[in-house]
């Protein structure tokens, strides 16, 4: 019994032991630029892209929803409030109807 206590003892005593530990430098942390292609275009339409213009391009480029596909007008809506909720874009409450409407005249369903 008393060897089985010396074992178990040596044994804690090798687990809790200290061991060296090799410390590893730190990443060297550089900045990165990067050039972007300049977003100056706009939605076309004129004073009925106003609205778009004026909420949407902060987030997306024009060249991103006019390449969505066709949806009925329900689907914009639902599409608009999305982007309000969930995803919390700043968009004016008093310009969703506008901008639901330059969607269903250049991207709705026929």
């Amino acid at each position: 019994m008393r060897n089985q206590i010396i074992a178990i003892g040596c044994l804690t005593v090798g687990l809790f032991a200290a061991t060296p530990a090799q410390v590893q430098q730190l990443p060297a942390i550089t900045s990165t630029s990067v050039d972007l292609p300049p977003g100056d275009s706009l939605f076309p339409g004129g004073a009925s892209a106003e609205a778009i213009n004026n909420n949407c391009l902060a987030c997306h480029s024009d060249d991103m929803v006019l390449n969505q596909p066709p949806l009925p007008k329900a689907t914009w809506e639902a599409e608009v409030h999305k982007m309000i909720t969930a995803y919390k874009a700043p968009v004016d409450e008093g310009d969703v109807a506008a901008i639901v409407d330059y969607l269903v005249k250049t991207k709705g369903e026929n």
